[in-house]
């Protein structure tokens, strides 16, 4: 009996075995670090184990505490982000059309691009006081460089042919922005707003641990003068876990609107 020939496609796992593998690494760290504590191996203060850190969560929601602040939270990460991805966007197609715009304004915002957020915030804080007003400026200033960057290069690596045909077809300057430039940079920009998410949740934490009374990072401040280590790991914990949303969101949106895209995926 002859037998049967083999394609010679590999076969993808299904999604059960993708789960039960990325999963064997979190169940043995969480294992052993609650089998540490238990153990007296490790300090409970410095290090909760992570049924202390679940109760204290369940406890925080119950209570709402947890929901408020990171309602809070969330409106000024997407208020910052808004704000600095806006600008990043508009300047960044302005520079990467106009060389002009680039001599004259591309310098000064890579020299910006360069301050810390630590250096800056006290001078936000001083400016502007500690309202949202600060909060909001110091994410929005994260936020920006990513797309900016990513929008400029994605239209100087735009094919020259493509534009030398706009022209020939007597494409005005709006319909080439419209019909060529973003499609073509669409890639390096939805890189931009990855970035510029991940940047900006970063600049919240830092607008909140210095000067704020609500959000994540001013109960996870506060949980720490009061050595209430619980509270700042769940802090830690929904920060990670509201950053890995967002960004499974944006990759779902890249897939959408790049599906024409043929790449290496491994």
């Amino acid at each position: 009996m002859a037998k049967p020939i083999e394609s010679g496609v590999r076969r993808e796992p299904n999604r059960a075995t993708i789960v039960a593998l990325g999963s064997i690494l979190p169940v043995l760290l969480l294992g052993g670090w609650q089998l540490a504590g238990d153990m007296g191996w490790i300090s409970t203060l410095l290090f909760p184990t992570p049924l202390t850190i679940a109760e204290t969560f369940v406890r925080l929601v119950s209570g709402g505490e947890l929901w408020m602040h990171l309602r809070i939270s969330f409106v000024r990460a997407a208020l910052g982000f808004a704000l600095g991805t806006g600008l990043g966007l508009f300047f960044g197609l302005l520079v990467g059309l106009f060389r002009r715009a680039e001599r004259s304004l591309d310098p000064s915002i890579q020299m910006i691009r360069m301050i810390p957020h630590l250096a800056v915030a006290p001078l936000f804080v001083l400016w502007f006081g500690i309202g949202e007003e600060s909060k909001v400026l110091l994410i929005a200033k994260g936020a920006f460089f990513p797309l900016y960057i990513n929008t400029f290069l994605g239209i100087r690596g735009a094919d020259n042919k493509l534009f030398e045909v706009a022209r020939v077809l007597g494409f005005s300057r709006a319909k080439q922005v419209m019909r060529l430039v973003i499609p073509s940079a669409l890639p390096n920009i939805l890189l931009g707003v990855r970035l510029s998410l991940g940047v900006a949740w970063l600049g919240l934490v830092v607008a909140e641990l210095i000067a704020s009374t609500s959000g994540i990072g001013y109960m996870m401040s506060d949980a720490r003068q009061f050595n209430k280590t619980p509270v700042v790991f769940v802090g830690i914990i929904l920060f990670a876990l509201v950053g890995v949303l967002v960004d499974v969101f944006v990759r779902l949106l890249e897939r959408r609107l790049l599906h024409w895209r043929e790449g290496y995926k491994g």
